[in-house]
């Protein structure tokens, strides 16, 4: 019988895992299953561009996975057993599994706030950009759009609205200081992209309450808004947290430094959804970058597992911040081993360019992942012990 092994989302983690297994293991002893639940692969880095009406090309997960060896489910989770090793879908059969990779990702993270969930547009997920673009559309170049939040996220979505719809007055709230974290040279390139693009920022502006046309502040400023976009943070889903895996406070799996659940073996984590450790004690943190490096040591790990070998150590690095603002300006901030931003920055229509080859080449890599598809050099350890043990016999 054939190892199943079940890879739970196909977005930057999940997909990159499914082609890095069937490019690696032999399909008379493995057999790799892709769960998702859309039909294409969202390139969730440029989730921004959707929502302020740029199109991306259509990257269909079928196809990509064509002749891989890879099996396409399109299906949305709902539930995960992990003691009975099954995953629950809507409108299918359970799915039985032999190892599991948990990539689900996250989504907007409320806080809690009153009316954020009923009130407010996020950018985390395909569905949800198209709502604000609609949204957006709908206001026919006059009103106002409220972005709270001060990350990535909340900068990115800000500059690109305000670039492609500039007859919108849009207003960014943040509790705290709008790239605080970033080095002087990066903070004041920020400063002055806003400034260009006539975004008017509000610190120290905690959000309580979001209502229908605009957001109240915690010290009662109330800003009133047409669409309001929030962007204050990820959360992962809570199936994790059901499933009976071991988990962090916020939801995330606990996983060892090779990515594997602490509390059940055959269960693997990465991107969003994983909670591990950096070399220097840090968390790393929930972005499409660590979603890279944390798929590679998981799907490392269980070839090496499955197939008998070593199994290598990969690098949990966090370079830096990689921010767009519009469609030729970004800032690439590096920070040091401790996640202090250095001092110096690339900025600009160069770090714009850097950027933009950088999505490409992840864009065309994932969509390609029979690219130098080896001879299924790895077999089943498990299958060559039973063979041997037979010609013994």
């Amino acid at each position: 019988m054939k190892h199943r092994i079940v890879v739970l989302g196909a977005g930057y983690a999940g997909a990159y895992a499914g082609g890095y297994l069937a490019r690696n293991l032999h399909t008379d002893d493995f057999e790799v299953t892709v769960v998702n639940a859309e039909p294409d692969f969202v390139e969730r880095l440029r989730l921004h561009q959707v929502a302020a009406g740029q199109d991306l090309k259509a990257r269909p997960l079928a196809e990509m996975f064509a002749g891989s060896g890879v099996r396409f489910r399109l299906a949305r989770v709902t539930a995960v057993d992990a003691d009975r090793r099954t995953v629950t879908v809507a409108d299918g059969e359970p799915i039985e599994y032999d190892t599991l990779v948990y990539t689900l990702g996250s989504t907007a993270a409320d806080h809690g706030v009153p009316g954020a969930g009923e009130h407010a547009f996020h950018i985390t997920g395909r569905a949800a950009a198209l709502r604000l673009r609609d949204r957006l559309d709908a206001l026919d170049g006059g009103g106002t759009v409220l972005v709270v939040g001060g990350n990535l996220t909340a900068i990115e979505g800000a500059t690109e609205i305000a670039e492609a719809h500039p007859g919108l007055q849009v207003v960014l709230a943040t509790s705290g200081e709008l790239g605080g974290w970033l080095g002087p040279k990066a903070r004041a390139h920020l400063f002055s992209a806003f400034d260009r693009f006539g975004i008017t920022v509000h610190e120290h502006s905690a959000i309580a309450r979001v209502t229908a046309n605009g957001a109240l502040t915690a010290d009662g400023t109330f800003f009133e808004s047409d669409a309001t976009v929030w962007a204050a943070g990820f959360a992962v889903h809570p199936i994790a947290a059901a499933s009976g895996l071991a988990v962090e406070a916020n939801g995330q799996i606990t996983v060892d430094r090779h990515m594997r659940s602490v509390s059940h073996p055959d269960v693997y984590a990465a991107g969003d959804a994983a909670f591990v450790l950096r070399d220097n004690g840090m968390p790393l943190p929930m972005s499409c970058a660590s979603a890279g490096f944390t798929s590679q040591q998981a799907v490392t790990a269980i070839v090496g597992e499955l197939a008998g070998g070593s199994v290598a150590t990969k690098g949990l690095f966090y370079v830096g911040n990689h921010i767009s603002l519009g469609r030729n300006d970004a800032i690439l901030q590096l920070v040091d081993g401790d996640a202090a931003s250095k001092p110096g920055a690339l900025l600009g229509r160069s770090a714009a360019r850097v950027k933009e080859g950088i999505l490409k080449g992840a864009a065309w890599s994932i969509a390609h992942p029979t690219y130098g598809l080896p001879g299924r050099k790895h077999r089943s350890a498990t299958a060559r012990i039973q063979a041997t043990e037979a010609i013994a016999a």
